[in-house]
């Protein structure tokens, strides 16, 4: 099988190690991973920002750098959700078969990077080693569009050393949402507050999620809180081989306290 990674313009800009680790993972587990130099932004900010006619050039040149590959990974469930939700209604309201047809052959093969490991190669062991308390948050896109469901917890459920600890309200979102964020900010604070006060019930040392985009706007909050809850993407978690002891700064038997406005 021949396998892409895409990286994403967040995730290269501001996370190039979580890309990184989807290529660890997927190594250790005997796939050799490409990465074309030629892939772009997929468009969603565009898209969901109201300029469809401006998401079509990025569109293609995406279905173009990525057609020869069988698999197309990322570790990003709302930049998936892009490809495979919104390219399809985008290139119908185009009027151009060829555009459509290339559509049509490019998104079913783009994998959120928790879907690849689950679904298409079967795997619920990475090899993984974290010995720390963790809770999930389910991103908004790839819980309510791509349907990831439980893959994500059964994947970390795998890890050795890790215990996995329930997250309160875990479907409630965390109020980042691209450029809702920017046009909205004192709404998408409070939301991101009651959940970074979830975060804080579960008890865990580390906040988990699939997208790099929530766990900035959810770290952030935890953080001018001086919480000392850490996040991690799923990949990089799943690429760990061994303890991080930076993870814990409270002393046994130190509370932490609630985050507040």
């Amino acid at each position: 099988m021949r396998v892409a990674l895409f990286i994403t313009c967040f995730n290269d800009t501001l996370f190039p190690e979580t890309g990184k680790s989807v290529v660890r993972v997927l190594r250790r587990l005997g796939h050799d991973v490409e990465f074309p130099y030629a892939q772009t932004c997929c468009g969603q900010m565009h898209f969901n920002t109201g300029y469809r006619h401006e998401t079509r050039p990025l569109a293609e040149s995406f279905a173009k750098t990525f057609a020869p590959y069988d698999a197309v990974v990322t570790p990003s469930g709302s930049c998936a959700a892009m490809v495979r939700d919104s390219y399809p209604p985008l290139a119908d309201s185009s009027h151009s078969a060829e555009f459509a047809r290339t559509v049509a052959a490019i998104a079913p093969r783009v994998y959120e990077f928790s879907e690849f490991l689950v679904d298409v190669l079967g795997v619920e062991d990475v090899g993984a080693v974290f010995p720390h308390t963790v809770t999930y948050h389910p991103t908004c896109h790839s819980a309510r569009t791509l349907g990831v469901g439980d893959k994500p917890l059964r994947l970390l459920r795998a890890v050795r050393g890790l215990r996995l600890v329930e997250l309160p309200r875990a479907d409630e979102c965390c109020g980042f949402g691209g450029t809702f964020a920017l046009k909205n900010a004192d709404t998408s604070t409070a939301i991101g507050l009651d959940k970074a006060e979830a975060v804080l019930e579960s008890g865990a040392q580390v906040l988990c999620a699939g997208d790099n985009s929530c766990l900035t706007h959810i770290g952030g909050l935890l953080s001018r809180q001086h919480a000392g809850v850490r996040v991690m993407h799923l990949a990089d978690i799943l690429a760990s081989e061994g303890p991080h002891p930076e993870l814990d700064p409270y002393p046994s038997g130190a509370v932490r306290t609630a985050v507040t406005p």
